[in-house]
């Protein structure tokens, strides 16, 4: 029986959903941890804009660390 809010839990989800949402999750860690770590490692002044916006931008899922890679560093 669906749920009133449309929402399913964990055990309803099919094994592909499951491994998309993992797949998924992973992809976001990988890309703000590289994110985060470029960040650390690159100094001011080949960072467009402030490295503390770009930092809390990179918490914002897929969008922030993208943004941070197409459109933060300088070449």
């Amino acid at each position: 029986m669906p749920r009133p809010n449309g929402k399913r839990r964990w055990s309803e989800l099919s094994g592909r959903q499951r491994g998309g949402l993992v797949a998924a999750g992973i992809v976001q860690l990988s890309l703000s941890a590289a994110a985060l770590l470029d960040l650390r490692r690159r100094p001011a002044e080949q960072v467009r804009g402030s490295k503390k916006l770009w930092t809390a931008a990179s918490f914002v899922n897929f969008v922030g660390p993208l943004a941070y890679f197409t459109f933060g560093r300088r070449r």
